[in-house]
């Protein structure tokens, strides 16, 4: 465990000690019109409501709650200018703004993005004024099936298991001031095998003519220094750590990290982060942490919050939930349909809580749809790559997106391959499930099957074959869902089961029209005793099969209407935490935190 002060700030891994927080108070307002940009909204003119960053408008915590669409807004506020950035760039950096987005300072344009959920920033130093200074944002979040949008409902209306809108600003805003040349960016590869780390860094300046510097902190304690000169735009260092400790759920140790940037031995930058030591491999069809077979029991976790839709609460609220999945004893969390914010891989990496990494799929394709697609999901990887919780990656699931690759649609085929090309080329050691669920293609590192099968009885009998050295199924439990699509075929991946369970408990609370939805997919129990019956009988079923490497259960939480979770919406169990911790323990490896604070 790492002691080096650490605050909340919004990119744990990349810490400087100075930066400004721009959450609180904006002015907002809607431009259903779409006569904003006609009209020079960002002339620094004041709009008529306010909005809580980083609180999307629909949602509570933003103060407005209004769940209706408005596919243009506009945000503006007042920034004064502070004398201590004299001299140096000021970088105005966004968590994640859902959709596409652009800034102005002082009426001048800056920039834009695209991308719902991947940061971004602009240095905006050269458009500031001593005093004050207006900041507008205009956002554009359309209700496009082809746009990445993961659970939000393409028709605004929240049915079956897609979920309300969230627009615009949904994580922090802030502004930093940074030299002109710093570091800009730099990557930890760990090589436990070897005792030591890769370090690459990337420099916001010139290739050469500084020094690079890294000191590797234990708690308090420096344990290993090492200065390079840079003489390349991306410099690397490989730094042993004697008595290396390793990170995993039970141990996730930590060790800070400051780099610094110097000339002539005057330090220019200094940032300081963390990194966690440990290996990712999958070897004879089963997963490995650290060079030790290690059985996957994750939970679905969709990161949705009553309060504030994508937004969590607070940050209190993202430990609590990484907290809550590892009293329950899962080791785990299949992220879904959701880049979440990087507090909540902070957390993870800090109280042991492994991370399946999932973007956020359109649910149409096209040609346009993928290049959107690709430019955001290569860019969530390589903002997550320190994180030593991450260990897998899942860029789609259930063919969302790609409806009729098993259909022999040769494009669709061909972009599933693209999606894990790309995610390779960002990240070549942890592996990658190319289309998690069914209609799996030849690249898959893992084969995940969702089986939503009720009963332990049928998990054995429709798996018998496989168990007893067969081949897998070729049809999932999905009405049309194939194990591997046409012309693809199992090459002895690991196998797991990645969405199980879901059960209801009634009464349903649903209308009717919702929760047949529900129900056509999921069981069904009448009280906790009976729903922690099924979940026993289910999960060890599917730990008695030798070649099942993992499972995910089928929710966390409940989610709006989708109310399959092992708890409530606003996090109230309903089952007994230490008796879903007990199943747990029970399924071939064990984990260690005790429930105490969630029972």
């Amino acid at each position: 465990m790492s002691s080096l002060p650490r605050s909340e700030h919004p990119r744990p891994q990349h810490r400087r000690e100075n930066w400004l927080c721009l959450n609180g108070a904006w002015e907002f307002a809607f431009d259903d019109a779409e006569i904003g940009l006609a009209e020079e909204w960002f002339d620094g003119r004041g709009f008529p409501l306010t909005i809580n960053v980083p609180f999307p408008y629909q949602a509570p915590a933003s103060g407005l709650a209004d769940t209706s669409v408005h596919e243009v807004v506009w945000y503006a506020r007042t920034l004064t200018f502070d004398e201590t950035w004299k001299g140096q760039d000021l970088l105005m950096h966004f968590g994640a703004v859902d959709y596409a987005c652009a800034l102005y300072v002082n009426g001048q344009y800056v920039g834009g993005n695209r991308g719902g959920h991947v940061p971004f920033s602009f240095d905006i130093a050269p458009y500031l004024h001593e005093g004050e200074n207006r900041i507008a944002l205009r956002v554009e979040d359309r209700q496009d099936p082809t746009q990445p949008r993961g659970k939000q409902a393409a028709s605004g209306i929240p049915h079956g298991i897609d979920y309300t809108c969230t627009t615009g600003i949904w994580q922090t805003v802030w502004v930093e001031p940074v030299p002109q040349v710093r570091i800009e960016t730099f990557r930890f590869t760990p090589v436990p095998e070897e005792g030591g780390v890769e370090i690459r860094v990337v420099l916001h300046g010139p290739a050469n003519g500084w020094e690079i510097e890294a000191e590797v902190f234990d708690g308090t304690e420096s344990v290993a220094t090492i200065r390079r000169p840079s003489n390349s735009a991306a410099g690397r260092i490989y730094l042993r750590i004697p008595n290396l400790k390793t990170w995993s759920p039970e141990s996730p140790h930590l060790y800070d990290v400051k780099l610094r940037l110097i000339q002539k031995g005057e330090v220019l930058d200094e940032v300081i982060s963390y990194v966690g030591m440990r290996s990712v491999e999958l070897i004879d069809g089963k997963f490995l942490l650290n060079g030790e077979e290690t059985y996957m029991k994750m939970a679905l976790d969709q990161g949705y919050w009553p309060e504030g839709l994508l937004a969590a609460p607070s940050d209190e609220a993202l430990r609590s939930d990484v907290l809550l999945a590892k009293s329950m004893g899962f080791n785990g969390v299949r992220k879904h349909q959701k880049v979440e914010d990087p507090r909540f891989l902070y957390w993870c990496d800090v109280l042991g809580l492994m991370v399946w990494g999932e973007m956020a799929n359109a649910r149409a394709w096209s040609p346009e749809a993928e290049d959107a697609f690709l430019s955001e999901w290569s860019r969530a990887v390589q903002r997550d790559y320190n994180s030593p919780c991450v260990v897998a990656w899942v860029p789609l699931n259930e063919s969302w997106g790609v409806p009729l690759i098993n259909k022999g649609h040769v494009g669709q085929y061909a972009f599933v391959e693209r999606a894990v090309r790309t995610t390779r080329l960002f990240d070549y050691y942890r592996p990658v499930i190319d289309n998690d669920g069914w209609d799996h293609t030849d690249v898959t590192d893992i084969c995940t099957i969702h089986d939503y099968t009720a009963t332990g009885d049928e998990i054995r009998e429709r798996y018998a074959e496989t168990a007893n050295g067969g081949p897998l199924p070729k049809q999932t439990w999905w009405d049309g869902g194939m194990t591997f699509v046409e012309g693809s075929h199992y090459h002895g991946q690991p196998v797991m089961l990645t969405e199980i369970g879901g059960f209801l408990i009634k009464p349903f609370w649903l209308p009717k029209d919702q929760w047949d939805v529900l129900y056509a997919t999921y069981g069904s129990v009448d009280d906790t005793d009976e729903l922690l019956a099924k979940i026993e009988d289910l999960m060890g079923a599917i730990a008695s099969l030798p070649f099942i490497s993992g499972f995910c259960y089928t929710q966390l939480t409940d989610v709006e209407q989708e109310i399959n979770g092992l708890t409530t919406y606003d996090r109230k169990p309903k089952v007994p935490i230490e008796r879903m911790k007990q199943i747990n323990d029970s399924l071939r490896v064990k984990t260690t935190v005790e429930p105490s604070e969630f029972s």
